[in-house]
């Protein structure tokens, strides 16, 4: 395996340019789609390299339940400085672990809680809660999901804001944005050079819903005045996973894109353009990374078989 085999922990640099040239230079959907998707591949990946090194530090530990020959020279000559980077493995894993469990133990622990609280409300899709508090979410689930808001956050709202704050929450549920932000948090805590991917798509989340809304209500300025307005009396969102109106910043952006043109419409940019550049090095650090560890794992499983007595 040699190298190869740390390469999938520090590709994600990769993706950096792109990280941030996605949010200004190209539609939200498709920056959504690319970064999540780029985040997926290499969190994989690094998780699946972290777990082959610490086979090797595991088989050095005394009293560890792997078969003897796993410790043999040969296995342990597959990955350089197999002592220090082995054994480091062992903890590293096992917080990547334990934080992507947490991640999920919360969205599911906020989510039933907050199903439980509306199952007593009328209506299906929208549930007005009497909390002078105000905040407003997509909650998913269920058949479609539900638009969760406060009075306290409707009582700051005119007829048109709030038409553009229903139209806002109905496109998180009908583009299923909790899948994205959930599937770049799990990234973000397997490998933390993905953090940026993790904050550029919570944006691109809100601005696709907020081009939505706008296509839907027939006015970008009235979008861009109730994101104003929500940001200025709203708390966000109790999860990082619900999306809201104003659940992820930096506003101002948001409200200056809508106030200008909508943004052009394209599956992937020209490739001679910055932002092209940047997108294609991601997409070749994710498919140097998914070649690396697919190479480290076949290669460590031909090992290990070897080195196993029948």
């Amino acid at each position: 395996m040699g190298v190869f085999v740390f390469l999938p922990l520090v590709l994600p640099l990769t993706a950096w340019p792109i990280a941030r040239l996605a949010e200004h230079h190209l539609h939200p959907r498709t920056a959504t789609r690319l970064l999540t998707s780029v985040a997926a591949v290499m969190a994989v990946c690094s998780t699946v390299c972290l777990a082959l090194v610490m086979v090797v530090g595991t088989a050095q530990l005394p009293g560890n339940p792997l078969p003897d020959g796993w410790s043999d020279p040969e296995v342990r000559a597959a990955v350089p400085y197999d002592e220090v980077v082995g054994k480091a493995a062992i903890p590293a894993l096992c917080a990547v672990l334990a934080a992507c469990g947490r991640t999920l133990w919360r969205h599911g622990r906020v989510r039933r809680g907050a199903h439980r609280a509306l199952a007593g409300l009328r209506g299906s899709e929208v549930a007005v809660l009497p909390d002078g508090v105000p905040y407003a979410y997509a909650l998913p689930g269920g058949r479609g999901g539900r638009v969760v808001v406060t009075t306290g956050l409707l009582e700051h709202l005119g007829p048109a804001e709030r038409r553009a704050l229903f139209a806002h929450e109905r496109a998180h549920l009908a583009a299923r944005h909790h899948r994205f932000l959930l599937a770049v948090q799990l990234a973000a805590r397997a490998n933390p050079f993905l953090r940026p991917l993790r904050t550029a798509v919570a944006y691109t989340t809100e601005r696709w819903a907020d081009e939505d809304a706008a296509q839907a209500v027939g006015s970008r300025r009235a979008v861009a005045h109730a994101i104003g307005t929500a940001a200025l009396v709203s708390r966000g969102t109790p999860v990082p996973t619900l999306a809201g109106l104003a659940a992820a910043g930096p506003v101002p952006r948001r409200v200056a894109a809508l106030l200008g043109p909508a943004p052009a419409v394209r599956r992937w940019p020209p490739l001679f353009t910055l932002v092209g550049l940047a997108a294609w090095g991601a997409a070749a650090g994710a498919a140097l990374s998914a070649m690396s560890s697919a190479n480290s794992a076949v290669t460590m499983a031909l090992i290990l078989y070897a080195a196993t007595p029948l």
